[in-house]
C-alpha cells in the first residue's frame, strides 16, 4: 500500500521558487530603507549598517575577490564570528559566484584542517588577528590556501607573514581593490549577479556528525531561498521594514538554521542586532526584540532560572510563586483558557509570567526554536506566559526547515506541519522522509554517501524516527541510528526517556545505554551550578566539590526520584533500572558534544565503557552509582 504523503495545509504559506540569495538583498534594498538593518557589536553598543551600506560593502568585496584570484565556482572558507562582517563576506561570495564554506569556531584543529582541505578552499576569511593566530599553524598543512582575509582589528601593514607564501589582506583592502575596479568598470557587479543561477551551489556546510569526518552538504541558492521565504510566509502577521520586527541574533551563522533565517530577516529588511550567548541576557533587555531564533537549551535555562528563584524563596512568597507556576503548567496551546482557569492565569501572569516577558525584553512576539526537541511542557508553559514559541524541524541536508508550527496552528510536543512545496512521509520502519526544493544537491566529493540518503525517487532519508499525529503534525521520537536492541530482543528508543530525565534542571545530559544487555542503564551528567542551588534548598552546604555533593544522601534521593518519575508511563523494557551520576562535563572542547550541541553517544559510551559494564555487574535493582575517579581523563580533549 502506498505511503501517505503529507504536505502543507491550505493557508499556511506560499512556496517561493527561482530566487538567488543576492536577489533577496536587492529586493529588500528596492522596497525598504532601513538605517539599522544590521548592527555590529562595538563595545557596549552596536555600529549600525543600513541596507545600502550592506549592499555596497558586499558588492565591493565581491569585485575585489577577483584580484585575489577567485572566480566563479572557487571556494572560500569562513572562520568567523557570527556578525555583520560574516554576512558581508558571505554575500560578497554569493554575488561573485564563489562558494563559501563556514567552519565552526569550536572545531578541533584536525577538523578545521580537514574542512579547509577537503572543500578545496583557496582563501580563508577570519574575524580578527586572534582568529588568525588560532589557525595560523593549521594553514601550513593546507596547501591549497593562497590568501587570508582579516575582517577587523588590524591594518594592512600590520598583518603577519604567513607560511607557504600565503597572502594576507584586510577586508578593507579587498573592498578597496573592488572600488578601484568598479571605478573603471561600473558594470562589473551587474555581470557577476547576472551569472548567478538559482540552481548554483551557494555554500558547502560541513555537518559535524557524531562519528567520523564531517560531510560537506552542498546547498543551492534555491534550496536556501525557497526555505527562507516559504517559512516566513507562514507567519502571516510578520511586520517588515524599519518599523517592523526587531531581531536579536546569537546563534552561529555556521549552522544552516540561523543562516537561512537570517536571509529571511534580510529579505524583510528586519533590524538585526548581533550578540553572543554570553551577553544574551543583558542584550535582550537593551534590544527588546520582537522575534529571535533559539535552541531549546536557551529556553530551558530561562525556566531553570525561574525555578532557582522560587527555590530560594521562603514562606508565603514561595507558596504563591509555586501556585502561579502550577497554574501555568496546566496551560494547553491547543485550547483557549476559559472560566475560572482564565482568571487564575491572569493572576499568575501578574505574579510571575510578566517577569518572564520583561527578562526577554518585554515585547517578544515570536521565538523560533530549532536544532533539538523542545518539551511539550515548556512549549505550553511559555504559551501560558504569553510568549509564542514556534518549534520547527529540519536538518542541514534540507536547508533546513521541513516542518514548523505556525501562529494559530501551534501544537506542543510536535514540530509542526510541512512548509509549502515540501513533502513528508513516514517509512515502514518509522524513518521520516522528505522531498522537495529544499533537499540538498548532494555531499561534496562523496556521491556514495549522497546515494545512501537520497533515493532514486528524490526522498531524503533524514535518519530521524517520527510519527504524524491524527491532525497532521509531525512528532519526532528518536534518531534511527540511536535505536538499540536488548538481549531480550526488545528495541529501545533512548531519546524519549533521555528527554524526560534532562527536563529536570539538575541534569545537563543523560545517555541511556543497554545494547546487548537485559535492561537499560543511564549515565547522568549534572549541571554543577544548579546542583549547588538544589543542595542549599535541601539544607546541604553547596560549597563542596561536585563529587562530594553527588554523594550527599539528599541529592542522591532527589536524583533517584527524578529517574523514577521519568520511568513512569514508559514501556517496561525502556525504563532505566540503574544509573550513574557522573561529575564531569560534556563539551565541544573535549569532543563529547558536536558544535550543534548533540551528544556524541559513541564517544561517551567508549569513554565510560568500564563504568557501564560495572552497572550491569552490580545487579538489576534500582540503584545509583557515583563516578568519583578518573573522570577528567575520560573526557580529555
Amino acid at each position: 500500500m502506498a505511503k501517505r504523503v503529507y504536505t502543507a495545509p491550505p493557508g499556511t504559506g506560499t512556496s517561493m521558487l527561482g530566487r538567488t540569495i543576492p536577489q533577496l538583498m536587492y529586493d529588500a534594498v528596492a522596497r525598504y530603507e532601513n538605517l539599522r538593518a544590521l548592527n555590529q557589536p562595538q563595545g557596549d553598543d552596536w555600529k549600525p549598517f543600513s541596507l545600502e551600506d550592506f549592499r555596497r560593502h558586499s558588492e565591493e568585496l565581491a569585485v575585489g575577490l577577483a584580484d585575489l584570484g577567485l572566480t566563479r565556482g572557487d571556494h572560500l572558507a569562513l572562520y568567523m564570528e557570527s556578525d555583520v562582517y560574516y554576512c558581508i563576506v558571505d554575500m560578497g561570495c554569493l554575488i561573485a559566484g564563489v562558494i563559501d564554506v563556514p567552519i565552526y569556531l569550536s572545531h578541533a584543529d584536525d577538523q578545521i584542517s580537514y574542512v579547509i582541505t577537503h572543500s578545496e578552499s583557496a582563501v580563508v576569511a577570519v574575524s580578527d588577528p586572534d582568529h588568525l593566530a588560532r589557525i595560523q599553524s593549521i594553514l601550513a598543512s593546507c596547501p591549497g590556501v593562497r590568501a587570508v582575509i582579516v575582517a577587523e582589528g588590524v591594518e594592512q601593514e600590520d598583518l603577519p607573514v604567513l607560511p607557504n607564501g600565503i597572502e594576507t589582506h584586510t577586508i578593507a583592502s579587498v573592498r578597496d581593490l573592488g572600488r578601484r575596479r568598479l571605478h573603471d568598470d561600473s558594470g562589473a557587479v551587474d555581470r557577476l549577479v547576472g551569472q548567478v543561477r538559482a540552481d548554483d551551489v551557494a555554500t558547502i556546510i560541513y555537518t559535524s556528525g557524531t562519528t567520523g569526518h564531517p560531510k560537506g552538504v552542498m546547498l543551492t541558492h534555491e534550496n536556501i531561498t525557497h526555505n527562507a521565504l516559504t517559512a516566513y510566509s507562514g507567519i502571516a502577521d510578520y511586520r517588515p521594514g524599519a518599523e517592523g520586527e526587531v531581531a536579536i541574533s546569537f546563534l552561529p551563522l555556521t549552522h544552516v538554521f540561523a543562516r537561512t533565517l537570517q536571509y529571511g530577516f534580510l529579505y524583510h529588511a528586519t533590524s538585526v542586532y548581533f550578540t553572543t550567548p554570553e551577553k544574551l541576557s543583558e542584550d535582550l533587555k537593551r534590544v527588546r526584540p520582537t522575534i529571535f531564533l533559539t535552541v531549546p537549551r536557551v529556553l530551558e535555562k530561562v525556566y531553570d532560572k525561574v525555578l532557582e528563584r522560587i527555590i530560594q524563596m521562603s514562606g508565603p512568597r514561595k507558596e504563591i510563586a509555586n501556585w502561579a507556576l502550577s497554574v501555568g503548567e496546566r496551560y494547553q496551546l491547543s485550547s483557549q483558557p476559559a472560566g475560572l482557569y482564565r482568571l487564575q492565569l491572569a493572576a499568575a501572569d501578574r505574579i510571575l509570567f510578566s517577569k518572564w516577558r520583561e527578562a526577554l525584553g518585554g515585547r517578544v512576539r515570536y521565538i523560533i526554536s530549532g536544532g533539538a526537541a523542545l518539551s511539550a511542557k515548556l512549549s505550553n508553559l511559555f504559551g501560558a506566559a504569553g510568549i509564542t514559541v514556534l518549534q520547527g524541524y529540519g536538518l542541514t541536508e534540507s536547508s533546513p526547515v521541513i516542518t514548523f508550527n505556525r501562529p494559530g496552528r501551534n501544537r506542543a510536543g510536535t514540530v509542526g506541519e510541512p512548509i509549502p512545496g515540501v513533502q513528508v512521509t513516514i517509512a515502514d520502519d518509522g524513518e521520516i522522509l522528505t522531498r522537495g526544493p529544499h533537499v540538498m544537491k548532494g555531499y561534496f566529493r562523496d556521491s556514495a554517501r549522497t546515494e545512501g540518503v537520497v533515493d532514486d525517487d528524490g526522498w531524503l532519508h533524514t535518519g530521524d524516527i517520527g510519527e504524524m499525529t491524527p491532525d497532521g503534525y509531525l512528532r519526532i521520537t528518536d534518531r534511527k541510528k540511536d535505536l538499540f536492541k536488548l538481549s531480550t530482543g526488545k528495541y529501545v528508543m533512548p531519546q524519549p526517556i533521555e528527554n524526560r530525565i534532562t527536563a529536570h534542571p539538575l541534569v545537563e545530559h543523560a545517555v541511556v545505554v543497554g545494547s546487548g544487555y537485559k535492561y537499560c542503564t543511564a549515565l547522568i551528567f549534572l549541571d554543577e551550578e544548579k546542583l549547588r542551588v538544589y543542595a542549599r534548598s535541601d539544607g546541604v552546604d553547596g560549597g563542596g566539590t561536585i563529587e562530594e555533593l553527588a554523594r550527599m544522601p539528599q541529592i542522591k534521593d532527589r536524583i533517584r526520584r527524578m529517574v523514577q518519575d521519568a520511568n513512569q508511563g514508559m514501556d517496561q523494557w525502556s525504563q532505566v533500572k540503574r544509573f550513574r551520576i557522573v561529575p564531569a562535563h560534556l563539551t565541544t572542547e573535549n569532543g563529547m558534544i558536536t558544535p550543534t550541541m548533540k551528544v556524541r553517544r559513541g564517544g561517551v559510551q567508549e569513554a565510560f565503557a568500564d563504568e557501564i559494564e560495572e552497572m550491569y555487574e552490580s545487579g538489576e535493582d534500582n540503584a545509583y552509582v557515583v563516578v568519583i575517579e578518573r573522570v577528567e581523563e575520560h573526557v580529555a580533549a
